[in-house]
């Protein structure tokens, strides 16, 4: 039997309908989410990305006029194309840079230990002092990793956080408890990168 050939008007015709299909059982999906929420969100994995998309998020927040703090742990020293950008915006994004590189740089684990516990002491301030809109931790998961900083301490925070502060964490190697605690996971997966052919470090992609 000789499939029929559809005219382009046919195809147009058929595809519309398919999409009004598609756009009645979205609209009565979002419809039914109604509940709003300070949400807490883990960028993690081994692909690059994840500050980048929670800057993203920063930056979004900056376009409505909330206001953010940014607690930067571990490679808080690198001068970034981000931090450069947020000082134009300081009414509404408070940064404080506590890292000072990565623990191979200092090769002083008591300094390291230091640094992260004042920028977790600065974090709690943030979280809880309800003044911000979106908390940013970047490199949090990092410190926890080493155990700079007490996992217990942390989760404690974040269970007793305003309900309307979102906070952002980022970092390889999340905890689990932290991703079971989590409302929002995603984990960055590395296929390929230029550093693995022999290129380094570039403005404008890694900083």
């Amino acid at each position: 039997m000789t499939k029929k050939t559809l005219t382009e008007q046919e195809t147009t015709a058929r595809h519309n309908m398919k999409m009004a299909k598609k756009k009645a059982v979205r609209d009565k999906m979002i419809a039914s989410k109604t509940q709003e929420k300070g949400l807490l969100i883990v960028h993690t994995g081994k692909g690059k990305g994840k500050s980048t998309a929670a800057f993203g998020m920063v930056f979004r927040a900056i376009g409505h006029k909330q206001k953010v703090a940014v607690v930067q742990f571990i490679k808080g020293a690198w001068e970034t194309g981000e931090r450069d950008i947020l000082e134009n915006y300081s009414d509404y994004v408070d940064v404080f840079v506590e890292g000072e590189g990565f623990t191979w740089e200092t090769q002083d684990r008591e300094r390291d230990i230091a640094a992260a516990q004042k920028g977790w002491s600065r974090s709690k301030e943030c979280i809880l002092s309800g003044d911000y809109k979106m908390v940013l931790l970047d490199e949090l998961n990092i410190a926890l990793r080493y155990d700079y900083i007490e996992l217990t301490d942390v989760l404690e925070v974040l269970a007793d956080k305003p309900s309307d502060v979102h906070v952002v964490i980022t970092g390889r190697n999340a905890k689990v408890e932290l991703i079971e605690m989590a409302d929002l996971v995603t984990e960055m997966t590395q296929i390929k990168h230029p550093f693995r052919s022999g290129v380094k470090a570039q403005p404008c992609i890694e900083f």
